[in-house]
């Protein structure tokens, strides 16, 4: 089965041009292949404005984001796994979706109750917070 994040990604970045609200996506910048401008990147995050005024060419992909962008002037490219995007969200007001680092490309969930080999015990469920960097 394929990964919900993709669909739901596209599906609030709409919601969110429709409500004329700028929309922003958290990303965990130390994933293999997360192309984005280095300077940027904070205790391992970025945030990015995915703006149709900040940004051109906006691929949103079942793997990936895609874009290009000006970054203190200089365009570049930036390229993003759509399992490094930790939430997307509406820079006024918060609202959007933040998703688990743990959560994966949507394979068959297990049975309940099934033990899980190789997975350490589970941690209790954390509330998922969002930082909004200005």
């Amino acid at each position: 089965m394929t990964s919900t994040r993709p669909y739901l990604i596209r599906a609030l970045y709409e919601w969110i041009e429709d409500n004329h609200m700028t929309p922003h996506i958290l990303v965990n910048a130390e994933l293999p292949d997360v192309e984005v401008p280095k300077q940027h990147v904070q205790e391992g995050r970025i945030v990015l404005n995915i703006n149709p005024a900040a940004v051109r060419d906006l691929r949103l992909g079942n793997d990936q984001i895609e874009f290009n962008a000006r970054f203190g002037g200089v365009a570049r490219t930036v390229r993003i796994p759509i399992l490094a995007v930790l939430a997307i969200y509406a820079r006024e007001s918060g609202q959007g979706m933040a998703f688990s680092e743990e959560q994966g490309g949507g394979g068959p969930p297990s049975p309940s109750g099934a033990p899980q080999p190789d997975k350490p015990p589970s941690r209790p469920e954390r509330k998922p917070t969002l930082k909004i960097v200005k």
